[in-house]
């Protein structure tokens, strides 16, 4: 999922989506440590996208982004008062 895409969910949707992508890292990675996985690169893409979904909620909390259902981008802020 590109970034672009995942701006456009509330921070509800994406924590709901960091939850799941933790849950099935964490699953990959136990098969991984017992011979089980059948692609290996899974893991990377799942860590990839993680480190994505943090740093949109982390550019939502510092208003460097507009997430669905969040305020204006700081930058907009700026500009109007």
């Amino acid at each position: 999922m590109k970034a672009r895409e995942i701006r456009n969910f509330t921070i509800e949707e994406i924590e709901i989506k960091k939850l799941e992508v933790e849950k099935e890292l964490f699953n990959l990675k136990i098969r991984q440590a017992t011979r089980q996985i059948d692609n290996p690169l899974k893991v990377r893409y799942l860590r990839r996208e993680l480190a994505r979904l943090n740093t949109i909620l982390r550019e939502g909390d510092l208003n460097l982004t507009r997430l669905a259902g969040k305020g204006q981008v700081a930058d907009e802020k700026q500009t109007q008062s």
